[in-house]
């Protein structure tokens, strides 16, 4: 498992990735990976997640782009100091790749709007790295 980190505007986001072989099949070019995210505020006024953009990258030269509302079903409000964590997963049809985006994030004290970015992260399946 690795983890990797970005804070953006006092919003520290971390990334941790699980290649998920269960759920995978590589004679067939499926690989799935988990990815556990943990949100930190650190400002002092609670923010809101509102949309996510994921872009996903492939070995193979493929790019993916994901939009939506919130992140698994939820907009959470987060409070100062307050941690928000959910886990998600992402199949690709190569061993390798990565993903990386942004939450678009509004600060509720003025409603201002501001985008966190979301660290990039490697997808590797472990026989890869032998």
């Amino acid at each position: 498992m690795s983890k990797t980190t970005a804070i953006t505007k006092g919003v520290l986001v971390s990334v941790e990735v699980t290649y998920q072989s269960q759920h995978s099949n590589p004679r067939i070019s499926r690989f799935v990976f988990s990815y556990n995210v943990t949100i930190e505020n650190l400002t002092k006024t609670p923010i809101q997640l509102l949309r996510r953009h994921w872009i996903i990258f492939e070995s193979n030269g493929t790019k993916r782009e994901v939009e939506g509302a919130g992140v698994v079903g939820d907009q959470p409000i987060i409070q100062p100091n307050e941690i928000y964590e959910y886990t998600s997963w992402c199949p690709i049809q190569n061993r390798v790749g990565y993903m990386e985006g942004t939450y678009l994030v509004k600060e509720e004290m003025s409603g201002d709007f501001f985008e966190v970015k979301i660290p990039r992260f490697q997808l590797i399946q472990p026989d890869q790295l032998n």
